[in-house]
């Protein structure tokens, strides 16, 4: 296949390995335009994946912490109107409430909105990087690797409510989910 007089076939094939490899100079990510060059543009393209990798826990926490956002304005919402009952009751010696009730929630359809452009976002960027790793480079397997465990570790630290001294089932409503590894999975 000819691409010019001008163009020699060093400066644009890619190296494309379905194996795993070392390769730096000549090594192609996610496209051809993302041919690396230099060992500059490894160290680069190395950062930039670690940083990727950083900016999808960054999202998926964001996810995360505006779920319980939301849960907590309804929460909020839903022990207002038990508060205002109770007063009511307070007022009508006649009937009383039971003790314990069950609220069903459903987001909003804007809060149903929000939380699917950040899940989608962040599949964007997961579906990105795995399409990085798919050149099978091992320094940039390994940056991503490193990227999401660093990435944890800033953006997700774990902090619960933990009920001391009530009952079991008390306990267990304030245990959140268990960790996935995945968002697909959990």
């Amino acid at each position: 296949m000819s691409h010019g007089s001008s163009m020699s076939m060093d400066d644009s094939s890619c190296e494309s390995h379905m194996l795993w490899n070392w390769n730096t100079i000549g090594a192609c990510f996610f496209a051809e335009s993302w041919k690396i060059k230099t060992e500059g543009m490894m160290a680069a393209t190395c950062i930039g994946v670690f940083l990727l990798a950083i900016l999808l826990e960054f999202v998926r926490r964001v996810g995360k912490e505006y779920d319980l956002l939301i849960l907590r304005q309804f929460q909020q919402h839903v022990d207002e109107r038990a508060a205002m009952a109770k007063l009511e009751d307070n007022c009508c010696a006649g009937e009383t409430r039971p003790a314990s009730q069950t609220v069903m929630f459903r987001a909003t359809a804007f809060q149903q909105a929000i939380r699917s452009l950040i899940h989608a976002m962040a599949f964007g960027i997961a579906y990105i990087l795995m399409l990085i790793a798919m050149a099978f480079n091992g320094y940039v397997i390994i940056v991503i690797i490193i990227g999401a465990g660093f990435g944890k570790f800033l953006c997700d630290w774990m902090t619960q409510r933990i009920v001391v001294g009530g009952t079991a089932s008390q306990q267990s409503k304030s245990l959140g989910a268990s960790e996935e590894a995945t968002m697909c999975c959990g």
